[in-house]
């Protein structure tokens, strides 16, 4: 017999499938056992009709239970299958931007890209999503806009306009994630044989998606002032790349932001080798205070600005922008149809009503604070253990840090994967035939776990 807490939080339909699901569980309904009928659950457990149907389909939906027409509902089985143990591939790059996000065996990743659940806003999120059922229908059941929802573009006008960007609505087109940004953005300006710049290190993510696109890649190294501007100048005169990929402000891996010296003479450079700069910034509310953008230099003349929701509220919204100027913006909303229609009316309202609450901007500014003690506190764990650090950010998710010296990086990553614990070593950041070895990007909100620094203290050399 079920028992409900009818002034718990938990609603009156996810205890019944709690429940029951249990009670299926452990055997105490046996598969092809006949479950009461809805009226008749209903009336013995107190509730409407309604709430046990609900539970019902849910049940159904997550197959515990089936209903067979005019007959009733039925146990499927005992208990769910238990899915046998994955065995862990080799560390590589397809590593990690796979079993990152799959293997649930890697409970501590301190080389991930994202933050800690209860350092985004789920609260936002939760109001969010209340707000949306009870409004228009509409936003719930269509498809939405080919450059996004107007109002949240409209948003972003403003918002940008704050780092001195001008971009009209007209000018962004909303985009699932910023990776999809990143997408539209490589198959609009280079064919497969065209030479790009990209820096070194550089986003794992882009580097894999540009060697997919049959490009070749052109190494800028990365300073603690932004890319090196001499060597991106020699290679621009003797390849004559279509463009060049780079991150302003906490550039992922290493933190650094580039310098305006360095975002001048970027633009000079693109102006006289006629490349694109596309500036991929899924940082920027992070970014405190933000510094100068190429976009906002360039008034989006020959930068495509790239921006994302992802790392302030959830990654689960999948919600990111794409900024440029009319004819790139035509083309990107055209592209973007082709290959999957728009992107969710339902994510990009939600984020809307986030974005325009008044808790959002504490929000933000709790998270700066957190993220720029955890880079303290992250740096001088790993300098007490021998490790080098290219630079102190002042914020934001990364630090790029190179192991002392005796420890191989790949044994050292294998291990780590052994303990449970995703570490993110620096070849896949580089793109150079030999990368320099030693490196590893850590994620400092991750990486405050004690967990972690035993593990380093135990294979530190001896």
């Amino acid at each position: 017999m079920l028992t409900l807490d009818k002034d718990s939080s938990t609603s009156l339909t996810e205890q019944i499938v709690a429940g029951v699901a249990q009670r299926i569980g452990r055997g105490l309904l046996p598969a092809g056992s006949r479950l009461p009928s809805v009226r008749a659950l209903a009336k013995t457990l107190g509730v409407s009709p309604f709430t046990v149907a609900e539970a019902y389909n849910r049940l159904s939906a997550q197959g515990w239970i089936a209903a067979k027409p005019a007959r009733g509902y039925y146990v499927l089985a005992k208990s769910r299958p238990v899915a046998a143990p994955a065995l862990r591939a080799p560390v590589d790059e397809a590593w990690l931007i796979r079993r990152v996000y799959e293997d649930e065996a890697l409970t501590l990743p301190a080389g991930g890209g994202w933050l800690p659940g209860d350092w985004l806003y789920e609260e936002g999120v939760r109001g969010a999503l209340r707000q949306l059922a009870r409004g228009p229908a509409e936003r719930l059941v269509r498809y939405g806009h080919p450059q996004g929802l107007t109002a949240l573009r409209e948003h972003l006008e403003w918002q940008l306009a704050l780092r001195g960007i001008e971009a009209p609505a007209a000018q962004i087109v909303l985009t699932h994630g910023a990776s999809q940004g990143l997408d539209l953005a490589i198959r609009l300006i280079a064919r497969p044989g065209d030479a790009v710049l990209v820096e070194t290190p550089g986003y794992s993510n882009l580097l894999t998606a540009l060697r997919h696109h049959g490009v070749r890649l052109l190494p800028v190294p990365r300073t603690a002032a932004g890319p090196d501007p001499e060597v991106l100048a020699t290679l621009a005169e003797l390849h004559r790349p279509v463009a060049f990929f780079t991150n302003t402000q906490l550039h992922n891996p290493t933190g650094t932001r580039t310098s305006p010296a360095t975002a001048f003479r970027l633009l000079q450079l693109a102006e006289r080798f006629d490349f694109t700069i596309v500036e991929d910034d899924p940082f920027a509310e992070l970014a405190m205070p933000s510094g100068p953008t190429l976009a906002s230099l360039d008034a989006l003349k020959r930068v495509i600005y790239l921006g994302s929701f992802s790392k302030t509220i959830s990654p689960a919204l999948r919600v990111g922008f794409l900024a440029a100027n009319p004819n790139t913006v035509a083309a990107a909303s055209q592209l973007k149809m082709a290959g999957g229609l728009t992107s969710s009316l339902l994510n990009e309202a939600a984020t809307l009503a986030i974005v325009t609450d008044g808790h959002y901007r504490a929000h933000l500014e709790r998270l700066r604070e957190s993220l720029a003690e955890a880079q303290r506190r992250v740096a001088d764990a790993l300098e007490a253990l021998g490790w080098r650090v290219f630079h102190r950010p002042s914020g934001g998710l990364f630090l790029w840090a190179a192991a002392p010296e005796g420890i191989d990086s790949k044994t050292l990553t294998d291990a780590a994967a052994k303990a449970g614990i995703a570490l993110a070593p620096g070849a896949f950041y580089q793109c150079e035939e030999n990368p320099e070895p030693g490196w590893f990007r850590f994620n400092v909100a991750w990486s405050l776990d004690a967990r972690l620094f035993d593990f380093l203290a135990d294979h530190a050399p001896r």
